[in-house]
């Protein structure tokens, strides 16, 4: 009853492409939202951008205290990284103020 390799290998192309689809929407959702939040217009390295990236993640994770550990690790890295990672949650109000 073992599957033969061929259909394997069908099974795995297939969750590739599922994969390949579901990566993609993620990333056009999450544009989306970037966009919104002004980060299109905001002259920032990859590097600090992705940093950002991931102290929302871990804010929204519930991680381990992310929203004062990293938001101030990332203050001593970068000046540009805790304004990028604040502007999705503070909404219109803080952005558009300072």
């Amino acid at each position: 009853m073992k599957k033969p390799s061929s259909k394997i290998r069908e099974e795995i192309a297939r969750l590739q492409d599922q994969l390949r689809a579901a990566e993609t929407r993620e990333a056009e959702r999450i544009g989306r939202i970037a966009l919104k939040a002004g980060l299109g217009e905001i002259e920032i390295e990859e590097a600090a951008l992705q940093a950002a990236f991931e102290d929302i993640a871990g804010r929204f994770r519930g991680g381990k205290g992310a929203s004062t550990g990293k938001k101030n690790a990332g203050d001593d890295r970068t000046g540009n990284g805790p304004s990028a990672a604040l502007a999705p949650g503070a909404d219109a109000g803080g952005p558009s103020e300072a």
